[in-house]
């Protein structure tokens, strides 16, 4: 009797997925997960890949995108369960998106990719699906910078957009004003808000990204503040002044 081909890893893990999720011999964890419940594990497993890659671990980045993959099954299996779809799809649904948002590779089309022509199709895709508003399609659970950007970027694509940086420039200095003298709790919140949003355009006019560059700032932040904590030592550092802690902190940035 001849033994069953062995299988690719890619349907192995359908298998183990399948498993987890039979109702009789299943897990009880996994069986008891909805698309809602394992989204934010998705989204962390997303950001420990981008984390992988900004240590430059590779050996980390290869068990954190089998992390992420396994998100991707997960939900596809549950969208099997459903009726909905199947992984299979999910695979054929982004070879056929990949394939027409490069028609210079796969057609005879010509030229190159940029990020106008990659817009430019994205927004072919959106109308197809009677998407209406310019703004329709931006995720939801983005991280707000990001977000942000992205709706930026996508009005600035109907002509709504500062011309050069001054414009955002002085809406920043605006909303500043505006979060002084904001009055009550709802709307310092919502002057904060506008305040990030503008210099989030701010910075976009400088063709910046504000997530990277948020993020480069944070990392800056927590190497030299944990560069104070040794110099003075960890307990020490809360004893001491302000006066203190800003020589130190100038110490720090002069050693780099």
């Amino acid at each position: 009797m001849n033994s069953p081909p062995p299988l690719y890893p890619i349907d192995r893990i359908i298998s183990i997925m399948a498993r987890l999720r039979d109702p009789e011999r299943g897990c009880e964890w996994d069986l008891a997960q909805t698309f809602a419940t394992i989204a934010p594990y998705t989204i962390e497993e997303a950001y420990e890949v981008a984390d992988a890659i900004t240590r430059g671990d590779v050996a980390e980045l290869r068990e954190e995108l089998g992390d992420l993959l396994f998100q991707v099954v997960f939900h596809a299996r549950m969208a099997e369960e459903a009726g909905h779809f199947a992984f299979d799809d999910v695979a054929a649904s982004i070879i056929s998106k990949m394939e027409a948002r490069h028609p210079h590779i796969f057609t005879d089309a010509g030229g190159s990719m940029d990020e106008t022509r990659w817009e430019d199709l994205k927004a072919e895709e959106r109308s197809a699906k009677g998407i209406a508003s310019a703004l329709d399609g931006v995720a939801l659970a983005l991280p707000a910078l990001m977000r942000a950007e992205k709706l930026q970027k996508r009005a600035a694509r109907t002509g709504f957009d500062w011309p050069d940086p001054s414009g955002s420039e002085a809406k920043i200095f605006e909303e500043v004003e505006e979060l002084k003298t904001a009055t009550t709790e709802q709307t310092r919140i919502e002057e904060a808000g506008d305040l990030l949003f503008a210099a989030v355009n701010y910075v976009r006019a400088y063709k910046i990204s504000a997530e990277e560059a948020l993020r480069s700032a944070n990392a800056k932040f927590e190497k030299r503040f944990r560069a104070m904590e040794a110099l003075a030592g960890t307990e020490a550092f809360a004893k001491l002044s302000l006066e203190q802690q800003e020589e130190l902190w100038q110490r720090v940035k002069t050693g780099e």
